[in-house]
């Protein structure tokens, strides 16, 4: 919170503070020549005492020292000024209440739906009986007490005898019946989102049997993971909230509904884990690789739909039958669509029905001329033709024997010794030891990502069939970041040696972007580096540069290019930092 300074004092008497700032008066007004003259009155609260400088008084004006005052609200003694003379329940008040006039005290305040202010509402809560409605007539008629600011709350434990009485009830209930679960689904006519305020109070008011039947599963699932008092609160709040918002009772949740219960407050990921534990989650979420296959395969004609559709699985899922294949990364089914979808469409606008009319001549006239489009168009036309041809959906390949457009191949370069230095030495221990690995020993993002705490044993990595001595600095910087996780994280039972806020309540790794987005390198441009001080090093040993890195000979020959390449960028960019061939 930024703090007004104080206005100078005045040079005469020292003691008081110039008159005015603005306009520039340096004197008080007791010390003004021709004077001395009376102050005029603070413009904020209208007094004529006290007065300081900028024509306010020491309890308004904000470079005045922190006196203790009233509050403006329930007139409790305790508050600054800094806080504008409000208590912190005054100040809940005054958010939730509108103005008017006080029906027990006729003061000028914010009042509640009863009609009262807050410092009628304390007085009569302060006074009731157990178990009996607030009297405010009764409580306010005699006087009122005074209290101090923001230390009225439980002072004579209504709220421990309240708690106490509710979990005595609790026992006493019967033990409810096991859920069972809906053979059936109610079907809607039309959907129409209920209002927050009242799902919220439902979930706060009635019974819910989804909780009821979640909890021991809950409160085990939290035990084993080590989960805090608040995450467990908001799984079982969110249990209560679905069991609102069903539109078929006792039947299985769908995740789609527990993501669209984020707007009411819901905690998504530990909920749909209790319930996938439980056996009641139906999981209908996509794959963002499927909402944009669908969005480019839309409004084509009904054979091209089906024959990309099955491109599609096959590509996705995979085939452990005849003829069998391999399912592939999303991010490459998502490159080849980028590259064939423009091309799906101009066949479709030219008129072909199926992929089995088209020829090489309508390929070669459809590829882009050059770059990086057409070197994805040719890669995903060449698995979608063969895919279709091993289904016996076309006659023929079209990219049978065409020759395929060589990539552009870049030229990689060092990178400043200052960026690197100043992120091995991040203040944040998971930053330096990530750091440290791909510096030292080259890993790169995705073993990074799934690295295991058992992979380090006796200061030595394991990664495959590779062991890696880990450096001196690695293990400086380990054990910073070991003795870092235990104290922030002391009951996660992930297994992966980096461990974030959203991944210690489970066993999943972290994302790939953990930490490298709080620097500024990357993982790869940092390998790259790495792998180019070696080209340094052994001049060009592309076999020991495949045995050391785990590349092929393309890639190493990529990196060797650097030796050979007159270029004036990689020159100045390999001598504008401080690394040199050794």
């Amino acid at each position: 919170m930024s703090v007004t300074p104080p206005p100078p004092k005045c040079p005469a008497c020292k003691v008081n503070r110039a008159a005015w700032t603005n306009p520039r008066v340096d004197f008080c007004y007791a010390c003004l020549p021709g004077g001395p003259f009376t102050p005029p009155p603070c413009r904020t609260c209208g007094t004529r005492e006290s007065y300081f400088s900028q024509g306010r008084c020491e309890r308004c004006h904000p470079g005045a020292p922190l006196y203790l005052g009233a509050c403006h609200g329930c007139l409790a003694w305790g508050v600054y000024r800094r806080h504008s003379w409000l208590c912190w329940t005054c100040r809940w008040w005054r958010g939730h209440y509108p103005a008017g006039t006080c029906a027990f005290c006729a003061r000028e305040t914010y009042v509640n739906g009863s009609g009262a202010c807050r410092l009628c509402w304390e007085n009569a809560r302060r006074v009731q009986e157990p178990d009996r409605a607030i009297n405010l007539t009764e409580a306010n008629q005699h006087g009122q007490q005074l209290f101090l600011a923001n230390l009225q709350y439980d002072t004579t434990g209504a709220r421990r005898r309240r708690i106490a009485r509710e979990r005595h009830h609790r026992r006493l209930q019967p033990p409810s019946a096991s859920l069972t679960l809906a053979n059936h689904r109610q079907l809607l006519l039309f959907r129409m989102p209920p209002g927050k305020g009242v799902i919220k109070k439902r979930a706060l008011t009635q019974d819910s049997p989804l909780l009821r039947h979640c909890d021991q599963t809950l409160r085990d699932h939290a035990r084993l993971h080590g989960w805090s008092k608040r995450l467990v609160n908001g799984v079982a709040h969110t249990l209560k909230l679905l069991d609102a918002l069903q539109d078929t009772p006792s039947s299985k949740i769908r995740s789609s509904d527990v993501l669209a219960a984020i707007r009411y407050g819901a905690t998504v990921l530990s909920t749909l884990e209790v319930l996938d534990a439980v056996g009641l989650l139906e999981d209908d979420r996509t794959l963002a690789v499927e909402r944009y296959f669908a969005q480019h395969s839309a409004d084509l004609p009904a054979a091209m739909t089906d024959q990309l559709r099955l491109w599609f699985d096959t590509m996705l899922r995979g085939r452990s039958t005849a003829p069998r294949r391999r399912a592939r990364n999303v991010e490459t089914i998502h490159i080849h669509i980028v590259g064939m979808a423009p091309i799906w469409r101009a066949w479709a606008q030219q008129g072909h029905d199926s992929f089995a009319e088209i020829t090489a001549e309508d390929v070669t006239r459809a590829l882009p001329a050059k770059g990086s489009n057409r070197i994805f168009a040719e890669q995903g036309l060449r698995s979608l033709f063969t895919v279709l041809k091993a289904h016996r959906q076309v006659f023929t390949n079209p990219m049978r024997g065409m020759k395929a457009t060589r990539p552009n191949v870049t030229v990689p370069l060092p990178l400043d010794t200052q960026k690197i230095r100043d992120a091995l030495n991040s203040p944040d221990p998971a930053c330096a030891l990530a750091v440290a690995l791909v510096a030292f020993h080259a890993l790169n993002g995705r073993e990074l990502q799934k690295l295991e705490l058992t992979d380090i044993v006796d200061g030595r990595l394991r990664l495959g069939p590779r062991i890696i001595p880990l450096a001196a600095p690695v293990k400086t910087r380990l054990a910073a970041y070991l003795d870092h996780r235990a104290r922030k994280w002391p009951q996660t039972i992930n297994p992966h040696l980096f461990v974030s806020n959203k991944t210690q309540a489970r066993t999943k790794p972290v994302s790939k972007q953990f930490p490298w987005r709080m620097l500024n390198i990357t993982a790869q441009s940092l390998r790259d580096d790495r792998i180019l001080q070696e080209i340094y090093a052994t001049g060009g040993d592309v076999r020991r540069l495949c045995d050391f890195f785990d590349i092929g000979i393309d890639a190493a020959l990529r990196y060797r290019s650097i030796l050979d390449d007159p270029t004036p960028s990689a020159t100045t960019a390999r001598d504008s930092g401080t690394h040199h061939p050794t």
